[in-house]
This record gives C-alpha cells, structure tokens and sequence, in this order.
C-alpha cells in the first residue's frame, strides 16, 4: 500500500541529468564535454560505453514529458549540458542549445510540472579542462558566468536551481580515484579542486542572486553516514566522515574547513584565498541531499586517503552496484543536518537503486526489490519530518534507465524501463507505484 501522510506541499518528482540521457552529443553546435572524451578513451567506461545515445532524450523529451505527466509527477530535476550552451565553457554562447532548455521548460510547464534545474552534473565543457578544468581557479568565475546567462534566460520559469550535483564525486572520484571524468589520480589536485568547486558554487549563488527575481537557490551534496566496524575503529569513521560529508558541510554552513581535516592534509591542503570561504558560505535556500547507502570502515594505514577500507556488513542487501540497502542511514543523515548545521530547507534530490530488471511473458516489469527500497526509504523520510527536519520534497533516481557513468549501461536505476536497442520506455511496477504514492499524498508545489 502507498504511504500516506506526508505534509502538504510536499515536493514529488523524478530525477536525471544531461550527459546520462540527452545523447545527441554532436548535434545542434554542443560542444566536446570531459566525459565524451572519458567515455571514448578504451577501457574508462565498462564494455566502452558512451553516452552518445543515452536515452535520446534530447530528440524525445515530448514523450518523457508525457510519462511524467501520466505518472502524475509534478517535479522534475534535470541538468543542463554546460557545452550544449557554451561550446567552449565560455565566449560564445550556442542559441540553439539555450532554445532546447527553454523548450524543455516550456514542455515541463505545460504540462504542470516544476522544473528543478542543476547547472552542473559532472559534464565540464572538455575546452575549459584543456586549461586545467577545475583545478584552475578561473574556471569558478566562467562558471559563474555561465550561471547568470542560464538564469537570465530561464529564470522567468525556473524557480529552483542546484548550483552543483556532488562536487564530493567530481572533485575526488573524477581526480583522485580517477573512476570518473577526467581521470586524474592526484590528491592534491583533487583537494583544491574541491575547494574551486565551492568557491564556483558561491560565485554562481552571487551571481543568480543579482538577478532579483526571488529564485529558490541551494547545491546537492551526497552524503552517507561513516560507522565505524567496531570500538577499534572509531577515529577512521571519523576520518571518513570528515573527508565525505564534513568536508563540504562545514565550509557552506560554518564558514570554515574541519580543523581535524585541514591537518590530516597538511601540505595538501587547498589554496584559499581572502574572501574565499565568505563567498561559500552565503546563504542558500536549501539543500540538495543524495543518499544511496551508509559507509562501514576500518584503519587501513597502507590504503587511500583517509587510510580507510569500507566493510561489506555480512547478511545485508545489496544494490547492483554493490551498495548497502540502509534505510536508517536516510533519517540519520537528515536529523544530523537538522540538529548540527541547522540546514533552512532540505529535499532528497536523489535516492534509489539499481536491480538487474526483466521484462516478463506479459510486457510487465515487476521491480519488486525497488519497489521495497523506495518504500522503506519513504518511510525514513517521513520519520525526519516527523521529528522536526525541514524535509521538502523527494526526487527518485532516476525517472528513467541511463548512462551510469563509468557503469555505462549494465546498471538500470529507473522506475521507467529503457530498451536501448529501439528507445522504448516500459513503466516498471516501481513506477506506478510511485505514481500511486504521489496521487494519495497530493501533489501542490510550495512556492
């Protein structure tokens, strides 16, 4: 049965991004983003696939609009290909691109759904990467730019804007680990890109700020509670949590870098500049929370920065991508954002899972394991609200089956089926469900 008795205007809706399904990668003017080179370098993304297809998207949006609408979905979170508007990351801006946004919004609209709008979702134009990306200090003020042009155009209809998605993912995993675009193993590199990302962040802020048009405006971090594996491990749950939620939680809303941090990278330690964390901390009007699954670690003195190995508790469920089915971990994340940095306003920007899917004998697809995690996940969700934190709205990921990154297209999160061969969307039993969910609680958008 659906659950029912979240408050009224409580945002619903779906989410995705650009370079996971648009495809359309040369068409239009767009430009080269890191991650068609990424996907393109031999043995970056699995069974080297690219996102130049994806879901098609950027030629079938009427239709996906249309799903949305017959699921009874009144939101949806979407991105914007940075290189779609400008080519080369900044100068000349691409028409054709912005019309494809602007009609996009326009179709949202129509069909009464609220555009939640994310300026960036890891698809840097690959021109501003050839100048260093994001570990050069210049690409925050080009971001910036970028940020105002998009508002200008669209800030007449879109009220909600995500500055960044996870610069977390961006900064570690596409510099650090180098899993992700662009693919640089440097920690030093990756922790000032970290910080340019934040600087960008407020920089963007400013900028659709001094547009006076009254917008929503907030960033989306993942976050994902660190416990440690027993009583000996205490200090590395610790070390994990600073590197993976503290990090980027205390310099947006203390104004300030974990002091325990900042040691533990001593010569690493990002370049900040005067006025720097002033700009970071500005005030936002929420936050984006992602949260897929809690981090179990132990010391592991010889490994990856913060010298933690994560822990596979025994007799738990797993995702395809091998990740923790932990409800509980969604409460205690949003509680710690209520009680310890007093966050104003919060939604779920993302949350969900991926499960091997089949279509069966009747055309069905019976995603019952997905079915389960959204509704024990609902059920967290609606226990925070209970308990005072400021909860407004719930975004699944994702609306449809897409480009997972360096997963390509072997995992498939969406309570929509796609088949990649034709492009035919299949609405999953996860899907209705949802849709039921969203009917019995209402749909009223806040503005």
């Amino acid at each position: 049965m659906p659950i029912l008795g979240f408050p009224q205007g409580f945002v619903w809706g779906t989410a995705t991004a650009a370079y996971q399904i648009e495809g359309a990668v040369k068409e239009d003017g767009r430009g080269e983003s890191i991650w068609d080179r990424f996907s393109h370098t031999p043995g970056n993304v699995l069974n080297g696939d690219t996102g130049d297809i994806a879901c098609d998207h950027y030629h079938r949006y009427p239709e996906d609009i249309r799903l949305m609408q017959d699921l009874g979905l009144p939101a949806y979170r979407l991105s914007i290909s940075w290189p779609r508007v400008f080519p080369e990351g900044k100068g000349n801006v691409n028409e054709h691109g912005l019309d494809f946004y602007q009609r996009l919004v326009e179709g949202l609209l129509g069909a009464g759904i609220t555009p939640f709008v994310t300026l960036y979702h890891w698809d840097l134009p690959q021109a501003l990467q050839d100048e260093g990306g994001w570990a050069n200090r210049d690409t925050a003020s080009y971001f910036a730019e970028y940020a105002d042009l998009v508002g200008r155009r669209l800030g007449d209809r879109v009220g909600y804007w995500i500055t960044h998605n996870e610069p977390a993912i961006a900064a570690f995993v596409g510099h650090y680990f180098g899993e992700h675009a662009p693919g640089r193993r440097d920690l030093g590199m990756a922790v000032q890109v970290s910080h340019n990302l934040l600087v960008s962040h407020g920089e963007a802020v400013e900028a659709l700020r001094a547009l006076e048009r009254g917008l929503q405006i907030g960033i989306t971090l993942n976050l994902s509670p660190a416990q440690p594996a027993s009583d000996a491990h205490v200090e590395a749950a610790q070390r994990q949590d600073g590197f993976a939620n503290r990090w980027f939680l205390d310099p947006l809303f203390r104004g300030s870098y974990p002091e325990d941090m900042l040691a533990l990278y001593g010569d690493l330690a990002p370049a900040v500049q005067a006025g720097d964390l002033e700009t970071i901390s500005a005030p936002i009007d929420f936050l984006g929370v992602n949260y897929y699954f809690r981090t179990v670690v132990e010391d592991d003195p010889e490994g990856a920065f913060p010298q933690t190995r994560t822990i596979r508790p025994e007799g738990a469920e797993y995702t395809g991508m091998r990740w923790e089915v932990y409800p509980q971990g969604l409460y205690e994340v949003l509680m710690r954002l209520h009680q310890e940095y007093r966050v104003p306003r919060m939604f779920i920007t993302e949350n969900g899972a991926a499960f091997p899917d089949a279509i069966d004998a009747d055309g069905q697809i019976r995603d019952d394991r997905r079915l389960a995690y959204l509704e024990a996940h609902l059920t967290q969700a609606q226990r925070a609200i209970q308990d005072g934190a400021p909860l407004s709205g719930y975004f699944v990921w994702s609306l449809m089956d897409n480009f997972e990154w360096a997963r390509g297209y072997s995992q498939r999160f969406g309570i929509v089926y796609v088949d990649y061969e034709d492009q035919q969307r299949i609405v999953k039993s996860s899907g209705h469900w949802y849709g039921d969910v969203v009917r019995q609680n209402g749909s009223m958008i806040l503005t």
